[in-house]
């Protein structure tokens, strides 16, 4: 029983260290994110995402033709059968998209005859054609809700240009194509977030890779994990101008409420990843003509961080979902596929993190998590209770 000198732990696991990892660090005193020790600014600037997928999966940088090869397997991987399709075309068109993507990825378990082979190349591979497939499956699912035929992948596009492209049913701007090729390089790896922590547990127990995935993605529709960009472009919105911005922060704070977009459970700066979108946003408002979100963002900003120090004498800083809601909505991209899109990015950084639970042998990790509880069911006082039939309750 609970005895007085016993530690209730109501953390979150926050704090604590709970495996060895070689694929990403956070520095939340630095505002530094490293995935396998590139500083995520540096691979922004200079990498693709299919650059970051062979990163994570097979811990370097590729040489020119192995990116060249990647990518060609990427785009035959997209080449998903008619099934998929008809699966989607019979799922409710007011399905939660998360829901609908949760429920796919099981589907693509059909497609791998190697799935039942658990090796190293066998699981990457598997990794791949959940990289190539996610995508698809969201773009078609989109259509499909709304009443139009899926668009086949183009022949030619690399990743992120593959699903615009199949999204909206023409070839993107390459300024707008590049934009959102960067955010998947942003959103591609974070170390023990939520659902990586879901994707490892679920891998630790052997299963296979799909239903770790599709772990995450369960993990990853909560809105405390993967909706706070929704929840950042209702708040823009619902503003709608820069002339009530600090009604609406006066307002919101005085009810207890949240600035969505501001904190985060990590950094104690700015995320870096911020501080690479947020000029992107404003040069896509340039190119669509409407920078108003973008100019709405940066005021939010701005006068929320004013009050915070004014009010409660503390820094708030800025975190990833700030910007990424302006730069996809200017992308035109639905709002409801905001976390869709997350998860397009991070199945790199999740697979990457199945691999090392299933197969590194570098450094020591338990072969099944399982964490303790401290038990605070003290219905009986100090003695275990005493069980009453039924019919004498």
């Amino acid at each position: 029983m609970q005895n007085e000198c016993t530690p209730i732990l109501d953390t979150g696991l926050r704090g604590a260290s709970v495996a060895s990892t070689k694929i990403s660090d956070v520095n939340g005193k630095l505002g530094k994110l490293l995935y396998r020790g590139y500083l995520v600014a540096d691979l922004a600037e200079k990498t693709c995402y299919e650059e970051i997928v062979f990163l994570l999966l097979y811990e370097r940088l590729p040489k020119d033709n192995e990116l060249r090869e990647l990518k060609a397997k990427l785009r035959e991987k997209r080449k998903l059968p008619e099934s998929i399709f008809n699966f989607l075309k019979n799922i409710p068109s007011d399905t939660e998209p998360m829901d609908m993507l949760q429920a796919s990825v099981p589907i693509l378990v059909k497609l791998d005859g190697k799935v039942k082979t658990r090796t190293l190349d066998n699981v990457r591979d598997s990794a791949l054609s959940l990289i190539a497939g996610i995508p698809v499956i969201i773009a078609a699912w989109d259509r499909i809700r709304n009443g139009k035929e899926p668009v086949m992948p183009h022949e030619t596009l690399d990743h992120g240009a593959n699903f615009l492209y199949m999204l909206k049913a023409e070839e993107p701007n390459k300024e707008m194509a590049h934009f959102f090729d960067t955010a998947l390089v942003l959103h591609a790896e974070h170390s023990f977030n939520a659902s990586t922590f879901t994707a490892r547990q679920v891998a630790s127990t052997r299963a296979t890779i799909y239903a770790s995935i599709s772990a995450a993605i369960g993990s990853l529709s909560g809105e405390l994990h993967g909706g706070a960009n929704v929840q950042v472009m209702e708040m823009l919105k619902k503003i709608g101008s820069v002339d009530k911005i600090d009604e609406y922060i006066e307002n919101t704070l005085n009810a207890g409420g949240l600035i969505m977009g501001l904190g985060h459970a990590v950094y104690q700066v700015d995320d870096p990843r911020a501080l690479i979108l947020a000029p992107m946003s404003k040069r896509l408002g340039e190119i669509v003509g409407n920078r108003l979100w973008y100019e709405l963002s940066t005021e939010v900003e701005k006068r929320a961080k004013k009050v915070f120090k004014a009010r409660k004498n503390m820094d708030i800083f800025v975190n990833v979902d700030f910007y990424s809601a302006s730069l996809f909505y200017s992308m035109g991209i639905p709002t409801d596929l905001f976390t869709p899109i997350f998860a397009i990015s991070r199945v790199s950084g999740w697979a990457a993190h199945v691999l090392e639970e299933q197969f590194a042998l570098a450094a020591p990790k338990p072969a099944l998590y399982r964490p303790g509880a401290s038990y605070i069911g003290d219905y009986c006082g100090p003695n275990e209770c005493t069980f009453v039939d039924i019919d004498a309750r």
